[in-house]
């Protein structure tokens, strides 16, 4: 092989091990932010001091009903981006 083609071969091989340590960072992040997420939602839930069977009830019956949930700031800024 050729030094041009050498060179070109290391080349890749670095970039490729730089996608995957990058892949790694983006999945550890993504994760992260589904922990994040759920606690979030935890949290919530449990501010609601209702049993199992209490909001289970309340949410199949949010589920059924035509109502949209409320609109919040957060929801508002992001749709303006």
């Amino acid at each position: 092989m050729n030094n041009k083609i050498r060179k070109i071969c290391t080349q890749i091989n670095k970039i490729k091990f730089k996608i995957e340590e990058e892949q790694k960072k983006l999945n550890d992040l993504e994760k992260q932010k589904m922990e994040l997420e759920n606690m979030e939602i935890v949290q919530i839930v449990r501010s609601t001091k209702m049993n199992t069977s209490e909001l289970s009830t309340f949410l199949k019956t949010y589920k059924n009903s035509k109502v949209l949930p409320p609109i919040t700031y957060k929801q508002e800024e992001n749709s303006n981006d």
